[in-house]
């Protein structure tokens, strides 16, 4: 295993999150804080670090997918618990353990939260809670490759490990292209959301930080009614966004390079909104006796469907209050996620389509033996490795979440508190239901729950196996002998 190359990754990684804590620093001097101070300590040390990690060179710039997959479960790692430091070192969040929760559901895009009043921090710590959300929402290693040209097909190794979705490849034939193809989309988005809040007379630094939250479906909100307390207009803005951010990013460069039929034509965009459209429909006739009127339900419905369905996790009402049938479409929408290739989490709409497609083709060949029949996405005949790769993504997908959920009952929580718990880490969503719903939050949990939520997180951020290769001994074994050879040598 090339060791060199993922020290030398880390380190640049590192030198990244040195370069965007100055944004809190910037922060902190406009509204003349103290807490700046911390970051502007905690990016010295991730400088000092990053410089240290990358003083000497690889000798050899190529790896492979387990390098690809060892390189992001340690990056992310590493962003986190840097990331935490500075809430600690400014007694915000006075536990590490808490601090590092915090931050890791802030990297991942999952909005879980231990805190009970969010608006008691500081505008600087506020500023980089929703900061982690857009620096994880695309990914740090895709910004990586944007501006750091990798050697040969190594780099799109560094993608798949780190880009949600079944499968990922390249826009255009240079990766370092396409990353900055989707950094572009992404901060085009970004940044037109972020002007449209501030004309519909959101106040500027939360429309920054909403920006933020919604475009890395994370959903850390910088007011403890989330986003219930700004207006009706406000609330659709954010909903047609969260919308928007958990389509496939694909069909956005379709759309640049004016092949509009393939952008609206893509099977999985289509299931994504016929599903938010179905569900919203629904859940608004379940609820609208709770409701002043017509609009008032489709408005709710519409802001936590689209939020539960991109993982974002942003709320306007108490959906655990809800009637239980409109409480079961969210769970299961907590479930399906938004499209691969965007900034949403679960198990992504493509998969549950090829999983279905899979089902019927079985289906008919007991009713037809003789009869082949193909399964294709957008016309594209699914590779049989493909398909492979999903049926063993959903039995790993299930081993993991039995496992946490046996875990963090160990604590004797309500079924229903650990379940949506679990649900709501792994699918980085955010709030569950009864202990931890919208209103509450996660600080109750004992450490051991935390660090299985934590592994949760960001194995469900980063597909399940980068996490699980970490604990692979062959890789350890792999990188020790290389070393130990290197010394000999």
């Amino acid at each position: 295993m090339n060791t060199s190359i993922i020290r030398y990754i880390l380190g640049s990684v590192l030198k990244i999150e040195a370069a965007l804590m100055m944004l809190p620093v910037i922060c902190s001097v406009i509204y003349e804080e103290s807490e700046g101070t911390a970051y502007l300590i905690v990016a010295f040390i991730c400088l000092l670090c990053g410089v240290l990690f990358t003083i000497k060179k690889p000798k050899e710039n190529i790896f492979y997918l387990k390098e690809g997959c060892i390189t992001t479960a340690l990056s992310w790692i590493f962003l986190s618990f840097f990331g935490a430091m500075p809430f600690t070192i400014t007694g915000e969040i006075p536990s590490f353990l808490d601090a590092l929760f915090e931050t890791v559901s802030g990297f991942t895009t999952t909005g879980a939260s231990i805190l009970s009043d969010v608006e008691v921090l500081s505008h600087t710590s506020l500023l980089w809670r929703s900061f982690t959300h857009w620096i994880g929402g695309m990914g740090v290693l895709v910004f990586l490759l944007a501006i750091i040209p990798m050697s040969g097909g190594s780099n799109i190794n560094l993608m798949r490990a780190e880009s949600p979705g079944p499968s990922v490849g390249k826009l255009v034939p240079k990766m370092k292209t396409t990353a900055t193809l989707l950094y572009s989309i992404y901060i085009f988005l970004t940044a037109s959301e972020f002007l449209i809040l501030i004309f519909c007379k959101m106040p500027l630094f939360d429309s920054l930080c909403t920006a933020f939250g919604t475009a890395g479906t994370g959903g850390f909100g910088i007011k403890n009614s989330s986003i219930g307390d700004y207006s009706v207009t406000i609330q659709w803005v954010v909903t047609i966004f969260m919308i928007l951010f958990g389509i496939n990013f694909n069909a956005y460069f379709f759309m640049l390079i004016r092949d509009f039929k393939k952008a609206f034509t893509m099977e999985e965009v289509r299931a994504y909104l016929g599903i938010i459209v179905l569900a919203v429909t629904v859940i608004s006739a379940n609820i609208y006796q709770s409701c002043t009127d017509v609009f008032d339900a489709v408005t709710k419905s519409a802001f936590q469907v689209a939020s539960v369905m991109t993982t974002t996790g942003f709320s306007t009402a108490d959906f655990d209050q809800w009637p239980s049938f409109s409480k079961t479409v969210l769970v299961l929408l907590m479930f399906c996620g938004a499209c691969a290739g965007s900034t949403g989490g679960g198990i992504k709409v493509s998969r549950i389509l090829v999983i279905i497609k899979a089902f019927l083709k079985e289906a008919f060949s007991y009713i037809h033996p003789k009869s082949v029949r193909h399964l294709t996405m957008d016309k594209q005949p699914i590779k049989h490795e493909v398909l492979r790769s999903i049926n063993v993504f959903f039995d790993t997908y299930i081993a993991i979440f039995v496992v946490s959920l046996l875990l963090i009952s160990i604590e004797g929580h309500s079924m229903q508190t650990n379940l949506t718990a679990v649900i709501a880490a792994f699918n980085n969503i955010g709030p569950g239901l009864e202990a931890v719903g919208p209103t509450q939050n996660f600080a109750f949990f004992d450490p051991l729950s935390k660090i299985v939520l934590m592994f949760d997180m960001l194995a469900g951020r980063l597909e399940l196996f980068p996490m699980i290769l970490l604990f692979h001994p062959t890789i350890w074994k792999e990188a020790f002998d290389r070393r130990y050879h290197c010394k000999k040598q």
